[in-house]
């Protein structure tokens, strides 16, 4: 049996592995690399930070990640695919690592994020 998700190195542990397999998915890894140019050393602390506050509450994240969300999709439009596969990636991610309410609940609001942010972003009309 897995152990749950109980710290923040838990978290660290998830999103580091997470964004490894994203770097390198053949789907959207590219979205990462080459359009948002994510920079990795101040990207995953903030992703620490975020999934910490989602998890834990602890106020430790202040961003607006649909604005930056929407900023990639102007450069290149995201679609139901892209999202369906980070959250395929997410999930398959927190299943290999940890078992419990807390890795059930990641999952689950991993979701409901993703799902208010594609809906927000791909019903949004392209500036021109």
């Amino acid at each position: 049996m897995k152990n749950d998700i109980t710290s923040r190195k838990d978290i660290e542990l998830l999103v580091d592995e997470f964004y490894r397999k994203i770097r390198t998915d053949d789907m959207i890894g590219f979205i990462f690399v080459n359009i948002a140019k994510v920079n990795w050393e101040k990207h995953l602390p903030v992703m620490y930070d975020f999934f910490e506050n989602v998890l834990f509450y602890t106020g430790g994240y202040t961003g607006n990640p649909m604005l930056l969300h929407k900023h990639i999709n102007q450069l290149f439009p995201l679609t139901d695919s892209h999202f369906n596969r980070w959250l395929l990636l997410f999930d398959t991610t927190v299943a290999e690592l940890f078992g419990g309410e807390r890795a059930e609940l990641v999952k689950q609001r991993a979701r409901s994020i993703a799902t208010v942010m594609q809906i927000k972003i791909l019903s949004e009309k392209p500036v021109k």
